[in-house]
């Protein structure tokens, strides 16, 4: 078993990779280009304020809890977590509305108002995705798909679960109204995939926040960051933040350590990055090998970028949820849009976060915090001058939010900032700018995404967004446990 492992990049992946091989012994060291940990979990605070950058769903936190049982602790010692009901509150245009809740009772209630006769095909629908759960999350999940054969024994589950089909054309199989057809379809939204091709084993997130139930971090989605930190230090690792690494050295097919922009350099046994594979790659100077997969890489898909909007409000609004989604009029054509022409749709669906609702703390006494989501095409598909539109794309949000929600929204600003695939490229070398690395259709899943381990350099390893299983939460964090089985 290695001795000494260098992590490069804090965000959950890379923590949680480095929680495990602290906890089994090996010496680790995180290397972080920002000032903070959290890589597109980061957080701005002022003017008492909250903002959480990135993800704000936290679910299945059995698997947060294992990084801390690992070495014989309770996350509780350093994280509180809040259950958030409903889940999700659902909008229309038209006024149509959805509480997405747990509660069985209250949910088919919920479907029997938009279709009675779904409730039934709801049902099987919900059979379906607990068969996909256990197969696609909990048994292959956290197992790393490092060559074609492993790929091969899970071809026979996948063509149980029709994994060639879309969620979206599984879920229209199973219910008939076509709201109802979207309730159980964004989902892929949250980890970068167009419902209309992710594959259907995607529908597992909904028996995944089911079975875990949905969450928020008292503080923000920070403040987890921080408890995974806090866990890590106190397990002797060590975290160097303001270090963008600019360079890993190699001998042979071995990586021997990392460089630094100060021209600081580290060693170790192996080398781990929850950075963008793009750039990961590009890091490794001289190597033909790392070239050609740059090259190969690049003619990949992305999933697309985000357009978020951080804003505080005067007044409490105790009548918007936690979470709400507000859908566009145009479902497909949109996405079409978004994932295919390029296009920066000025009817954007819009997720909203207003973590006040759960947390008061999040912004000043007698006052409110929300952050809203637009996914917008990436660099790639839309070379948008973002300094130039950001600003115009702002108020469209905005004004979206006033129509459906709340009309003196302007009159209420308080504070008011934005962030654009501009940024996540800038900030987070993302590729493109995109918010979740590789889309997730099928084609890019399990054996056919960024592998684990590489193939060439035998201690180079990667963990997070790109690698399997992919985005989110519960992904990163299970890529990490994939990574960690082939290291020790």
């Amino acid at each position: 078993m290695p001795k000494t492992a260098i992590v490069i990049g804090s965000g959950f992946g890379g923590l949680a990779l480095a929680i495990r091989l602290q906890s089994a012994g090996i010496a680790t060291t995180i290397v972080e280009a920002r000032d903070k940990p959290g890589g597109r979990a980061y957080a701005w605070k002022g003017d008492g304020y909250i903002f959480d950058a990135g993800p704000t769903v936290i679910t299945d936190p059995q698997s947060l809890e294992e990084l801390w049982m690992l070495s014989g602790s309770s996350m509780a010692n350093d994280v509180e977590l809040l259950p958030v009901n409903p889940f999700y509150r659902l909008v229309w245009n038209d006024g149509t509305d959805f509480d997405y809740s747990n509660v069985a009772a209250l949910l088919n209630l919920e479907i029997a108002r938009l279709d009675p006769s779904d409730v039934e095909g709801y049902a099987r629908f919900l059979e379906f995705s607990k068969a996909v759960y256990e197969t696609g999350y909990v048994k292959l999940g956290s197992v790393p798909f490092l060559n074609f054969g492993s790929m091969l024994k899970a071809a026979p589950a996948l063509v149980r679960h029709q994994a060639w089909r879309s969620v979206y054309s599984i879920v229209s199989s199973f219910v008939r109204n076509e709201k109802l057809r979207q309730v159980l379809s964004f989902h892929t939204l949250l980890v970068g995939g167009n419902p209309m091709k992710t594959s259907s084993v995607y529908a597992l997130i909904h028996q995944l926040e089911k079975t875990g139930g949905v969450w928020f971090a008292r503080g923000g989605t920070n403040s987890l960051v921080n408890g995974m930190v806090a866990l890590f230090e106190r397990l002797g690792g060590t975290l160097i933040l303001a270090e963008p690494v600019v360079r890993l050295e190699h001998a042979g097919r071995c990586i021997t350590g990392v460089v630094t922009s100060a021209g600081k350099a580290w060693t170790a046994d192996i080398v781990a990055t929850n950075g963008d594979l793009v750039q990961s790659y590009s890091l490794i100077a001289g190597s033909d090998y790392a070239r050609r997969k740059v090259r190969s890489l690049r003619r990949k898909r992305f999933s697309p970028s985000l357009f978020v909007v951080h804003f505080g409000l005067n007044g409490y609004f105790p009548e918007i949820a936690h979470h709400t989604i507000l859908f566009s009029d145009r479902y497909k054509p949109l996405l079409d849009d978004i994932y295919r022409h390029g296009h920066l749709p000025e009817d954007p669906s819009l997720y909203l976060h207003h973590p006040s609702a759960t947390d008061p703390e999040m912004a000043p006494s007698g006052k409110s915090a929300f952050y809203a989501l637009a996914p917008v095409p990436h660099l790639g598909r839309a070379p948008v001058d973002w300094k130039i539109e950001g600003p115009r794309y702002r108020d469209i949000v905005l004004k979206r939010i006033q129509n459906v929600l709340i009309p003196d929204l302007h009159k209420q600003l308080d504070v008011c900032f934005h962030y654009t695939p501009s940024d996540f490229a800038q900030d987070l070398g993302a590729h493109l700018g995109s918010a979740f690395s590789l889309e997730p259709v099928l084609t890019q899943s399990a054996w056919f995404r960024a592998h684990n381990r590489d193939d060439y350099f035998s201690n180079l390893y990667f963990v997070g967004a790109g690698t399997h299983p992919g985005a989110g939460i519960p992904g990163v964090i299970a890529s990490a446990k994939a990574t960690a089985s082939l290291i020790l």
